[in-house]
């Protein structure tokens, strides 16, 4: 059973998010938050998987809460919800280990895939933000090249593989079936990559390839 926290400012949008998640027999909705700082304390307080969480809201907003939760031992998958597809937090969410960014009015099916996606340790964005973060991302950040290249040097020659793999938006399906390996052993070099990178999630390695140079620019893990 994934367990899901639910984070938002407006007890309307709480409940909306709520019907649609029990409507899946594999996810439950544990808890739920009306600012960043109760998400905080309700995930020292729950086992939890999923964290949805409302990016703009008074007090500590959405990525502030996003920085603590990542430091709590075990701290669950969060993806971040917002009303735009332009939003200026988008990258500050990303870079701070979020496993996903999704629009408040993504369609029930999808909100419901994007969880057990992110649960799995995929990664999630709403097809209307992708390409615009991407060309956002590239039109404005002035990455230290060097210094990414530096990080990824600490991976051994598959693990560099598997990563750039996972920078062209490939799934572990994918990436085993164009290596020659299970699922079970792309998964195995993914974690490795994350722990040696210190990194949370998916995105965060396909950010830091592209900070890097490469591969070329292509989706983001986990939204095609």
């Amino acid at each position: 059973m994934i367990r899901v926290l639910i984070v938002d400012d407006e007890a309307l949008v709480r409940t909306g998010l709520r019907m649609i998640l029990e409507t899946a027999d594999d996810i439950e909705v544990v808890a739920e938050a009306e600012s960043g700082a109760a998400a905080v304390t309700s995930v020292t307080k729950h086992r939890l998987h999923v964290v949805l969480m409302d990016v703009r809201m008074p007090g500590l907003d959405g990525v502030a809460a996003l920085k603590e939760i990542n430091r709590l031992p075990g701290a669950p998958a969060v993806i971040m919800l917002t009303t735009f597809d332009r939003d200026e937090y988008v990258h500050g969410a990303l870079r701070a280990g979020a496993a996903g960014f999704l629009l408040k009015d993504t369609a029930p099916r999808d909100l419901i895939a994007a969880v057990r996606a992110v649960a799995d340790g995929g990664a999630t964005l709403a097809p209307t933000v992708t390409r615009r973060v991407l060309d956002a991302y590239t039109e404005q950040q002035s990455p230290d090249a060097y210094a990414a290249r530096k990080r990824l040097s600490a991976l051994t020659g598959r693990e560099s593989t598997v990563a750039a793999a996972v920078a062209r938006g490939l799934s572990n399906a994918e990436i085993a079936r164009e290596l020659g390996m299970t699922e079970t052993t792309v998964k195995a070099y993914v974690s490795r990559a994350l722990t040696k990178l210190g990194l949370s999630n998916r995105v965060q390695i396909a950010l830091l390839v592209r900070d890097a140079g490469g591969p070329g620019r292509g989706p983001v893990p986990g939204t095609r």
